[in-house]
């Protein structure tokens, strides 16, 4: 039940973001093209696993994104907010499916538990 509740929540925050989008009166085309962008962020585990979870991190914290969102916005910044709200849509539909941030120890250790299949 509390899984479910979750997800209907992280449901309701991609679709908050999406009203968000529609209200920065950007081509609706830019949504979709830039949604999974944030996953760049993986490269950082190039570095390694601790050096790859905090760069994944900071790329998907919803707050930092909507610090983004609000600041491009009032200060005139459209690719700020622009940048904020595809950060938290991305980060809300990576939660909706599972994806949580990143613990250290391995990119399949997430704070909403562990990913893909168990060796």
């Amino acid at each position: 039940m509390l899984k479910s509740t979750l997800r209907l929540e992280e449901l309701g925050f991609c679709l908050f973001s999406i009203y968000l989008y529609w209200l920065l009166s950007i081509p609706w085309w830019y949504f979709p093209l830039l949604l999974f962008v944030p996953d760049v962020s993986m490269l950082g585990y190039l570095a390694g696993p601790r050096i790859g979870a905090v760069v994944y991190n900071l790329i998907h914290h919803r707050g930092l994104a909507l610090l983004y969102y609000v600041l491009g916005v009032l200060l005139s910044l459209p690719a700020l907010a622009l940048a904020g709200v595809i950060i938290f849509a991305h980060s809300s539909l990576d939660r909706l499916f599972g994806y949580g941030l990143k613990f250290a120890e391995s990119f399949s250790s997430t704070h909403l538990g562990r990913i893909g299949r168990e060796s």
